[in-house]
């Protein structure tokens, strides 16, 4: 069963899950106007890296600790793809560092 990440990362975007992930299966997307980072569950292998790496605990492993962040996991993932086809991907950040695009812009 594929890890989720849930709504303690709306409005973040550390992405230090994105680089330790050996599929390539986490990608940002705006979601409500808001940074986030998603699961792509049809490509995730279930390895468990990207856990520990969260600084705010905002991966669970599996989508029954919360069905409803798993459903918009996989409902945005094929948008989340675009997305980051068109921004690039996402630079890892430490916590409290105020997100921001691959432009290095800040996210308002």
């Amino acid at each position: 069963m594929p890890y989720v990440i849930v709504e303690k990362c709306l409005g973040e975007q550390y992405a230090a899950c994105v680089d330790v992930c050996p599929v390539e299966c986490i990608h940002p997307i705006d979601y409500e106007g808001k940074p986030f980072m998603i699961i792509d569950p049809e490509v995730c292998i279930d390895c468990g890296v990207c856990l520990p790496e969260c600084p705010i605990g905002a991966i669970v492993a599996s989508p029954a600790e919360d069905p409803a962040w798993a459903e918009i996991n996989k409902n945005l993932a094929a948008q989340a793809k675009e997305w980051e086809a068109q921004h690039g991907k996402v630079t890892p950040r430490p916590p409290n560092d105020p997100p921001r695009r691959p432009d290095n812009k800040l996210v308002k």
